[in-house]
């Protein structure tokens, strides 16, 4: 095995890997590649390829892994809808509704058909754009997504610029302050505000600043012909209420991976040579901590668009929270299941790609030698 240079990552050496046909997965992972005697590659192509390039073969796995995730979830998504309780038919035709008519409904939906060719029709629907029809409100699922998606990107969007660079901040200033008033506290405020639930936040938000001071917007509701400035006025209550809720978390997560990082030599030699406090975190600590930093962040993102389902209901806020959960209510189950599909391609993908980060930030896989 090589040893690994602090710089240029993980030497290849001469050695009997997986049987002498190629290289180990752990190898792999763990920056650590090892040739097969007179560094010959021999084996699959797969196995020649991860020896020759560690890098592309791993985010494609990722890749892979992503999609196969995303099939898993349809499946689950699907059957859960399918088990929920009620039936749509009875719903739109009430309790007095007889047997007869509600098999007509059933039939002209295309419910009497098995569960397997529905789920593969939609499916395919699905890989297409295609989400089929409301059955409420007769319009394409997609079209009205496509417009209660944009709001709640837009939400999203806001929040994110706002809670991403003060979280960072927050964590250095914390790691500079550390054990001192400054440090205890942010960790005192950011427990705090883990610990209220969103609901809990957006009511107090409603009842301080639109109730009683008549500062703010409340219900955020927004349309196409509202102007930027209005609609910016329309969410800063949501807004603040999903800062407040993913702010806390990616502080604690920074702080914690920064001070992880801050009994290094190389820390150590950048305070010998009498650097300041906050240039050793930002030039050298904040940037040997961006991995876990990266994926702490990629998670709250995640959340802001999969979680803003209780503070799009909370704020009357259109989007597409406020519209699964009114699909919900009248069991209109194409809408729920695509927006629950959209919900969880958001978060498998936003997981991915701080996974592919994360390897594009480690350089010993991105400089083998």
């Amino acid at each position: 095995m090589a040893a690994l240079g602090p710089d240029t990552g993980p030497a290849l050496t001469t050695g009997t890997a997986a049987g002498g046909e190629g290289l180990p997965q752990t190898a792999v992972l763990s920056g650590t590649i090892t040739l097969p005697p007179g560094g010959k590659v021999t084996g699959t192509f797969w196995r020649r390829f991860t020896l020759r390039r560690p890098l592309a073969a791993l985010i494609i796995q990722r890749l892979g892994l992503s999609v196969g995730l995303l099939f898993a979830v349809s499946l689950m998504i699907f059957g859960g809808v399918e088990a929920l309780p009620g039936d749509f038919a009875t719903t739109y035709l009430g309790q007095s509704a007889t047997p007869q008519a509600v098999e007509n409904i059933r039939k002209d939906l295309g419910l009497d058909r098995p569960m397997t060719e529905r789920y593969v029709t939609w499916l395919g629907g699905a890989i297409k754009g295609d989400f089929g029809t409301s059955w409420a409100s007769k319009n394409s699922v997609s079209e009205q997504i496509g417009k209660r998606l944009g709001n709640s990107l837009f939400l999203a969007f806001f929040a994110a610029i706002i809670s991403i660079p003060l979280a960072v901040g927050l964590g250095m200033l914390a790691v500079q302050y550390r054990n001192r008033l400054p440090d205890k506290i942010i960790n005192v405020v950011s427990l705090a505000a883990i610990s209220l639930p969103e609901f809990f936040v957006g009511y107090l938000l409603i009842l301080f600043f639109a109730v009683q001071m008549g500062v703010a917007t409340f219900p955020s509701t927004v349309y196409d012909s509202m102007g930027f400035g209005e609609r910016l006025s329309a969410i800063a209550l949501p807004v603040a209420t999903l800062v407040l809720v993913v702010l806390a978390h990616m502080m604690r997560m920074t702080r914690a991976a920064i001070l992880n990082v801050m009994s290094s030599a190389y820390v150590e030699t950048a305070e010998l040579k009498g650097l300041g406090a906050f240039r050793i975190i930002a030039r050298h600590a904040a940037p040997n901590a961006v991995a876990p930093v990266i994926n702490v962040i990629a998670l709250n993102l995640a959340y802001l668009v999969v979680g803003v389902v209780v503070v799009e209901v909370v704020f009357v806020y259109p989007g597409m929270g406020q519209y699964m959960v009114d699909a919900v209510t009248v069991r209109d189950m194409p809408v729920v299941q695509a927006c629950g599909l959209i919900f969880a391609a958001f978060y498998i993908f936003l997981n991915m790609a701080a996974d592919i980060l994360a390897i594009l930030a480690n350089p010993r896989l991105r400089h083998p030698r």
